[in-house]
C-alpha cells in the first residue's frame, strides 16, 4: 500500500524519495518543494523499515529548519521525534562530543563560548602576552583562528607567509593552550574537535557508521570543507548522503561554502545521476524565465531550468528613477497601489545589497506613516556603528551628556576599564558634576589617567576642528577622527559597517536641505538654546542638536510592532529561503549589485549573479526592479551605470514603467517628487554639477557610449574648445578622462 505521505509528489520528487539506499545529489531550484522531499525521504525511510528514527542523520543550517523538519516528520508518522539526530552541524558536534568527553579529551562539563565570549578571551590573552592590539587587533587574529579552523588546521600546520601571518599561528598555538586550560571551545572547534574525534578514533567512527545508514543535508551548497570531511568520515565506505540543494544559490563563499563540495560528492560517492527538482511552486512564468536567463551566465554550475505549471503572470516593472530618493518615493507609490488592490504589507518586500542603502527607504517609509520591520537587523539608525557615532557627536554638541561618554569613553578601544570607569562615576557624584567634568580634572592615576587625557583632548579637538564646518563634513571629520572607521576595517564583515557610517554622512546631507525650508528667518529653530538661555547656539552646533533630534525620533518611531502588518525591508542575503507576494529589488547599478567589491574576486560575479536569482526567485506574482540614474555616495552625488543584470534579462519580459531617458541637460532639469521637497532636491543637484557653457557637447549625468569602453555615464567635464575633456564612469573599464577631440562618443 502506498504511503498517503508520498501523494502529491511530482514524478522527480518522487523519484527522490524512494530512491533505494544510494548516495544522492537532488538539485533543488528554487520553490520546488525541497524542504518537503527531505521531511518526505526521512518517513519513507522509517515507514518502509530500512532505518529506525534514531539511526538516521539529517543535517540543517538553522535551529528553525530543524524544528521544521521534526514538525513535518511528526505530522506524517505517528512517532516520537525526541533524540532524533537532525539538527545543525554545530548541534550535532556538541552533542557528540558531550557523548564522548573523555575521547575528546575535553571536561564534562565543557562550556562553548559565543563570539562575544571568545573575542573577550583573545583581549585577555593578547594582553597577558604584551600583544600590542592596533598591530595585532583582536578580531584580525578571531578571524584568522576560525579560517584556520574550518581547513581543518591546528597552529602547528599553519604555513605562515609573512611575519603577521606567523605572529597569528604563534597566538593560535597560545589561544589552543588556553582554551584548554579553561575547558571551553568556540563554535569552530566544536566542528573542528568532532571531526578529529573521529579521524583518531577506529571503533568510535565505525559506530557512528554502523548506526547512521542514511546521512541527509540541507543545503548542502553552503557546506564548506571541514563539514564535508566530517560528513565523509560518518558516511563511511558503505552509507549513504542524500545531498539536496541548489549550486545557483550559493551565496555565501565569504563564509567559506563551497560549491565545489557537490561535484566533490558526486567523485568520492560516485553518484552517476543528479536528480533535479526544476518544477516551482512559487512564482509565475516570466518570473522564472527572467531568473532562467540571468543565471545562463553563471559558467560554473550543474544547469537546471525552473518552469511553472502556472500562469505566465506580468512582466518584470523596471523603473529608472533620478535619484535614490525617487527610487525610494517609487517604492512608496506603488505599496499603496499594491495595498489597494488588497495585498497585505506583511507580503511585500522590498531588497536592498548593502544595509546602507535602507536609510533612504527608511526616510520615505518613515515620512509617509508606513509601517515597516527589518528583517534579520536594525533600522538605520539603532545600528552599533551609527550609535557609537550618534555617541560621538552628542558629546561634541553638549559635554555633559554622560550616557553618550560612556558609551564611547572605550570605544574603540582605549585603554580604560570598567575599574576606572567606576573611579570616575564616584568622582562626578561625589563632586556633584557631570562625567566629562570629572574627566577633566582627571584625578586617577596611572595608564588609565593618561588615557582619559587622550580621550578629553579628542573630543576637544574634535569640537574645536569642526566649528563652522557645514554639518555633513562635521560628521565626516568625527566619523573618521574619533577612530570609528579604523576600528571597522580591522573587522571581517566591517565593510558593511563603514558603508553604513557613510551613509551617515549622505543623512547629514539630505537633513540640512530639508531642513533650509523650514527654518523661521534668522537660522535657529525654535527651543534650542545655549544653557544660558534665550540666545540660540551658533549655526553649525544649532544644525548638529537638530540633527541628533532628528536621528533620535527616526530610531524611537515606527518600527511596528511584532505581529503588526508591516512591510519587509531586508538584504537580498536575509531574504534567501523567504518568499513574498511583491518584492522590490533596489539598486540595480553597476557597483551596487553587483557590488564593486565582486570585481576583484575570481568568483565575485558569479556569485553576485547567484545572489541576483535569489532576489528575483522569493518574488511569487510581481517583481520590481529599481535603479537610481544618481545616489547620495560618501556626501556626493554620484552618477551610475544600470546594472549589468539588466542586459541579461531578456527585454520582452520587462515593462520600463516610467521610463526616465536621459537627456543633455537632464542633470540641471530633474525633479524630485513633492513629498521630498522638489526645489531642495533640485538645488541640491545643481550644485554637484560643475558650471558648462552653453554650448558644451554634453552634459554631466548623461548616459553614453565608446567603441572600446562600452557604456557609461558622464560624471565631470571641464575646458572647452580643444582641450575639451569629460570624465567617464564606465560599466567595465571605470573612470576615464577622455578629451572630447578623439574621443567619439555617443548618445546611449
Amino acid at each position: 500500500m502506498t504511503p498517503s505521505f508520498l501523494s502529491g509528489l511530482n514524478d522527480a520528487q518522487l523519484e527522490a524519495v524512494t530512491l533505494p539506499q544510494q548516495s544522492a545529489l537532488i538539485l533543488a531550484g528554487a520553490g520546488s518543494g525541497k524542504t518537503r522531499v527531505l521531511t518526505t525521504r526521512m518517513a519513507w525511510l522509517i515507514q518502509t523499515g530500512q532505518v529506525s528514527p534514531m539511526s538516521l542523520l539529517a543535517v540543517t543550517f538553522t535551529n528553525k529548519a530543524a524544528k521544521e523538519m521534526l514538525t513535518r516528520l511528526s505530522a506524517m508518522l505517528p512517532i516520537n521525534t525526541r533524540g532524533m539526530w537532525v539538527g545543525t552541524f554545530h548541534g550535532l558536534c556538541n552533542r557528540m562530543l558531550r557523548a564522548h568527553y573523555r575521547e575528546a579529551g575535553l571536561p564534562q562539563l565543557f562550556q562553548i563560548l559565543d563570539t562575544q565570549d571568545q573575542l573577550a578571551l583573545i583581549k585577555r590573552l593578547m594582553k597577558s602576552m604584551n600583544l600590542d592590539e592596533e598591530r595585532y587587533p583582536p578580531r584580525q587574529a578571531q578571524w584568522f583562528i576560525a579560517a584556520q579552523k574550518e581547513e581543518g588546521k591546528r597552529a602547528e600546520k599553519v604555513e605562515p607567509y609573512d611575519d603577521f601571518s606567523r605572529r597569528m599561528a604563534e597566538f593560535y598555538a597560545e589561544y589552543d593552550r588556553q582554551c584548554q586550560r579553561e575547558g571551553v571551545v568556540d563554535f569552530a572547534e566544536l566542528l573542528l574537535h568532532s571531526y578529529e574525534l573521529l579521524a583518531r578514533n577506529d571503533a568510535l567512527r565505525e559506530h557512528y557508521a554502523g548506526r547512521f545508514r542514511h546521512i541527509l543535508v540541507d543545503e548542502f551548497q553552503d557546506t564548506n570543507r571541514l563539514q564535508y570531511r566530517w560528513l565523509q568520515l560518518l558516511a563511511g565506505q558503505h552509507n549513504a548522503i542524500f545531498a539536496v540543494g541548489d549550486d545557483d544559490q550559493s551565496i555565501y563563499g565569504w563564509r567559506g561554502a563551497s560549491t565545489a563540495n557537490m561535484q566533490d560528492l558526486q567523485r568520492d560517492f560516485q553518484i552517476e545521476k543528479v536528480i533535479k527538482l526544476e518544477q516551482n511552486y512559487r512564482s509565475h512564468g516570466n518570473i522564472l524565465d527572467a531568473a532562467n536567463a540571468l543565471i545562463a551566465h553563471n559558467r560554473r554550475r550543474l544547469g537546471k531550468s525552473l518552469w511553472t505549471a502556472d500562469a505566465k503572470g506580468e512582466p518584470l516593472r523596471v523603473f529608472e528613477a533620478a535619484t535614490d530618493f525617487e527610487e525610494a518615493a517609487c517604492v512608496v507609490d506603488e505599496v499603496r497601489s499594491l495595498r489597494a488592490e488588497g495585498a497585505r504589507l506583511a507580503d511585500i518586500a522590498v531588497l536592498y545589497r548593502s544595509n546602507a542603502q535602507s536609510r533612504v527607504i527608511e526616510h520615505a517609509l518613515f515620512t509617509a506613516g508606513m509601517p515597516y520591520r527589518v528583517y534579520g537587523g536594525l533600522r538605520f539608525f539603532e545600528r552599533q556603528e551609527i550609535k557609537h557615532a550618534l555617541a560621538y557627536l552628542r558629546l561634541v554638541a553638549n559635554q555633559e551628556d554622560d550616557g553618550a561618554l560612556l558609551r564611547i569613553i572605550n570605544f574603540p578601544t582605549r585603554g580604560i576599564g570598567n575599574r576606572s570607569l567606576e573611579q570616575l562615576q564616584g568622582v562626578a557624584k561625589e563632586a556633584g558634576i557631570s562625567l566629562w567634568a570629572a574627566a577633566c580634572a582627571n584625578t586617577l592615576s596611572g595608564k588609565a589617567a593618561s588615557s582619559i587625557a587622550a580621550f578629553v583632548k579628542l573630543i576637544e579637538a574634535m569640537r574645536s576642528a569642526t566649528a563652522g564646518l557645514p554639518l555633513p563634513e562635521v560628521i565626516e571629520h568625527v566619523v573618521e577622527h574619533s577612530g570609528l572607521k579604523a576600528h571597522y576595517r580591522n573587522e571581517k564583515e566591517g565593510a558593511d559597517r563603514i558603508e553604513n557610517l557613510d551613509e551617515l554622512v549622505n543623512a547629514a546631507a539630505v537633513f540640512v536641505d530639508e531642513r533650509a525650508t523650514q527654518l523661521p528667518a534668522g537660522g535657529a529653530l525654535p527651543g534650542i538654546m545655549n544653557d544660558a538661555g534665550g540666545e540660540a547656539l551658533p549655526e553649525h552646533m544649532d544644525e548638529l542638536t537638530a540633527f541628533l533630534a532628528h536621528a533620535a525620533l527616526e530610531a524611537g518611531e515606527h518600527q511596528a510592532a511584532a505581529g503588526a502588518d508591516a512591510l519587509q525591508l531586508m538584504t537580498v542575503h536575509s531574504a534567501k529561503g523567504l518568499e513574498f507576494h511583491a518584492v522590490f529589488i533596489t539598486g540595480l547599478e553597476e557597483g551596487l549589485f553587483p557590488h564593486e567589491n565582486s570585481m576583484t574576486e575570481a568568483d565575485g560575479i558569479e556569485e553576485e549573479r547567484r545572489l541576483m536569482y535569489v532576489a528575483l526567485t522569493r518574488a511569487r506574482r510581481r517583481l520590481y526592479l529599481l535603479l537610481a540614474q544618481s545616489r547620495m555616495l560618501h556626501g556626493q552625488t554620484r552618477y551610475n551605470v544600470p546594472s549589468r543584470f539588466f542586459q541579461e534579462l531578456p527585454e520582452a519580459l520587462l515593462s520600463r514603467v516610467n521610463h526616465v531617458r536621459q537627456a543633455p541637460g537632464y542633470a540641471h532639469a530633474r525633479q524630485l517628487p513633492p513629498s521630498y521637497g522638489a526645489a531642495r532636491g533640485a538645488a541640491r543637484a545643481v550644485s554637484m554639477v560643475p558650471s558648462l557653457p552653453r554650448d558644451f557637447p554634453w552634459r554631466i549625468g548623461q548616459a553614453v557610449t565608446h567603441a572600446k569602453f562600452g557604456a557609461g555615464v558622464i560624471v565631470n567635464a571641464e575646458g572647452g574648445g580643444a582641450d575639451a575633456r569629460v570624465q567617464v564612469n564606465f560599466r567595465d573599464a571605470g573612470l576615464k578622462w577622455l578629451m572630447l577631440e578623439y574621443a567619439r562618443l555617443t548618445a546611449a
